[in-house]
């Protein structure tokens, strides 16, 4: 019973959210006044997150909160008889990229100690401050600066600090993430309109996100100008001081370096064979056989969080345009959060 009222308040905040996304007018009331200085407030303190970055990821959340859909995704696990502590180290390079664990620890009935982002410490407190509201009982969740009396943990971090949490927590069950970043392949006749929603997958949230494609693979005959072509949408991407100074910044070192690289004044590619490239960047390589690309991402499969490319080329991939459009059934590093969650 419990868990039948907490989706439910769950399917009202996402109609709460898609209410007060779909509000054209700024006569808001209390409720709506609150959110939106929310927002304002969470683009002070970290730049990266613009009020349009936010919409965009709190209009993805309303589309996935709806009774079915949960329902839906939940009928595959058992909920948990005994509730347990689980602490939740959460990122902050995109927009509530934290909250689809603090939903699955909650729904699979235990104690999530939320340790936020720095980056990302407005809107999840006020999304869960509302999920209580709207669950008419108490859900239990715990702000933490440090864990302590935890069973399990859940963390995202970069490299160097997934080491140093995989040494720490050694002796609790864990999910610790690390880098990923995301690919695209193409096959050569993709359609003015699939390239631009690759470049949709390339530049939103900056490009910040393990789901942003960060390196393209062109057979050999491909024509470069026809991504630039593509990008021209996101050109006011460079408007924006932070991403600026990162081109600034690469930009110069190429040419310091003497390196090869296009540049239409927003965005560089670079014939490279990183799957990370920086910020601003994109690099791109050429292939002769789709074998040979197959062969890179089953080698790189630990690294890669998704791969953007028709389906008729025969990869595990998603469409265009879909990159950060995860379901409540996709899961970060393709572990299934659920899963570990039924084990504890």
């Amino acid at each position: 019973m419990n868990n039948e009222k907490r989706v439910l308040g769950l399917s009202r905040l996402g109609q709460y959210i898609k209410d007060f996304l779909a509000k054209e007018s700024i006569d808001f009331n209390e409720n709506e006044a609150e959110f939106e200085q929310i927002l304002k407030k969470s683009e002070i303190e970290n730049p990266w997150f613009t009020i349009e970055n936010q919409k965009d990821a709190l209009k993805q959340w309303s589309e996935l909160l709806t009774v079915e859909n949960i329902n839906s995704w939940l009928q595959e696990y058992s909920e948990s008889k005994t509730s347990k502590r689980v602490g939740l180290i959460l990122a902050g390079n995109i927009p509530l990229v934290g909250f689809h664990d603090v939903i699955s620890v909650i729904l699979s009935n235990h104690i999530p100690l939320i340790k936020l982002s720095s980056k990302d410490r407005l809107m999840i407190p006020y999304l869960l401050k509302k999920w209580n509201k709207f669950s008419d009982l108490e859900i239990n969740f715990e702000y933490v600066e440090r864990l302590e009396n935890f069973d399990a943990v859940i963390a995202t971090g970069s490299n160097n600090t997934a080491r140093y949490l995989e040494y720490y927590f050694n002796n609790h069950l864990n999910i610790i993430r690390k880098n990923r970043t995301s690919v695209s392949v193409l096959k050569g006749d993709e359609t003015p309109e699939e390239l631009a929603l690759l470049a949709k997958d390339i530049f939103q949230y900056f490009g910040l996100g393990c789901r942003n494609v960060t390196r393209i693979f062109i057979p050999e005959d491909f024509v470069i100008d026809r991504l630039f072509e593509s990008f021209i949408a996101f050109q006011d991407i460079i408007n924006h001081h932070k991403y600026a100074n990162n081109y600034d910044y690469n930009r110069a070192i190429y040419l310091l370096n003497g390196d090869k690289f296009w540049d239409n004044n927003f965005v560089m590619l670079k014939e490279d064979n990183g799957l990370f490239s920086p910020l601003s960047v994109i690099n791109f390589s050429r292939y002769t056989s789709l074998d040979e690309v197959k062969t890179f991402l089953s080698e790189n499969e630990e690294n890669i969080q998704c791969v953007v490319a028709k389906d008729e080329l025969g990869i595990d991939s998603i469409y265009f345009g879909e990159a950060q459009n995860p379901q409540l059934n996709t899961y970060a590093d393709n572990v299934d959060t659920m899963k570990f969650l039924e084990v504890i």
